[in-house]
């Protein structure tokens, strides 16, 4: 088989593009989905608004692409605040948090997104800026250093994670609020492109945005990219402004090589090495990626998940193994046997 590299900027995994902003619901009544988490926040953001009081430090964690930004934007709003966002590795520093932290206003909403990644260093000085809303400068250095504390405006610290695992215990500990976002339905993912599409100015039809949907691995922004390319397909042959109906959107979609399940060639590719090259398996996951000529980290994060959980791959303790499902979905006649 042709061991072509997994690319990772495939359609699944660009980062949120300007026209993200745009599309994302701003009022937690306007967010599809999550309907269990929709019910507490609303509830939490009541009562925190009832005792004029900023809502507690929140911690979302699950897959990407689920809504945790947009959550964190929707929070912000409904509090009367301003959205305020970073990430884990762009906090290098300690300087770098307090630089941020010192233009938080009352009820500001500060997101850091894949916050497992901050320095241990950055961490530390998060701890009293959480608890007690100070923030705690060393400067100078050798005897003449000293302590300055800064007193903060009442905020709420929201950060998430795709591994929740990777946070260190004080750190969970101090969040208030720890929720764990799940796939979406493929109902849910069509009423989200339905309204995306009325954002965009696309006229699609209802069997076309499940069509999507069922190819979307139960995720938005994945939905939502699906939707762009499709978009780009139907205004080149069928015309701008053109309603797009369920053939059109399989058309551009097997164009892009994701087939009804979600897969795409990078899945499926995976697939195949375990079959053809290992035998179906076990093989490990530093052997499965020198055959693919790919990262390890990149198939065990962006591969992996969706494999395993459409049933297609299985971990055990020798490796990884290709089951009875993958082998008809490839169409191979195989019998694994007990």
């Amino acid at each position: 088989m042709t061991q072509d590299r997994i690319t990772p900027a495939r359609i699944f995994d660009p980062p949120p593009s300007p026209e993200d902003i745009t599309v994302r619901p701003k009022h937690l009544d306007e967010f599809t989905g999550q309907e269990k988490l929709r019910e507490k926040l609303r509830i939490y953001i009541a009562a925190a608004k009832g005792r004029n009081e900023p809502l507690d430090h929140i911690l979302f964690y699950g897959p990407p692409g689920l809504g945790k930004t947009t959550l964190a934007g929707i929070i912000a709003q409904e509090m009367g605040g301003q959205l305020r966002t970073t990430t884990g590795p762009a906090l290098e520093r300690a300087g770098d948090l307090a630089a941020i932290v010192s233009n938080i206003e009352r009820n500001d909403v500060l997101f850091i997104d894949e916050i497992h990644r901050m320095p241990p260093q950055v961490e530390e000085i998060l701890y009293p800026a959480m608890e007690d809303f100070t923030l705690h400068i060393i400067v100078g250095k050798g005897p003449l250093a000293r302590t300055i504390a800064l007193n903060l405006p009442k905020f709420t610290l929201c950060g998430a994670t795709t591994r929740l695992g990777l946070l260190t215990s004080p750190l969970r500990a101090r969040f208030g609020i720890v929720e764990q976002l799940s796939l979406y339905t493929d109902d849910e993912l069509s009423r989200i492109l339905q309204r995306a599409a009325d954002v965009l100015g696309v006229r699609i039809t209802t069997d076309a945005t499940l069509e999507i949907a069922r190819r979307s691995r139960g995720t938005p922004r994945v939905a939502l990219r699906l939707l762009r390319r499709v978009r780009d397909v139907s205004a080149v042959q069928a015309g701008a402004g053109t309603e797009i109906k369920a053939d059109l959107a399989v058309r551009a979609m097997n164009m892009l090589d994701v087939d009804a399940g979600g897969l795409d060639e990078g899945d499926r590719k995976i697939l195949r090495a375990i079959i053809d090259l290992f035998g179906g398996g076990p093989v490990g996951l530093g052997t499965l990626a020198a055959a693919l000529n790919e990262d390890s980290q990149t198939i065990e994060d962006i591969y992996e998940p969706y494999l395993i959980q459409k049933g297609l791959i299985e971990r055990t303790p020798r490796g990884r193994k290709a089951t009875q499902n993958a082998y008809s979905y490839l169409g191979i006649e195989h019998n694994i046997p007990f």
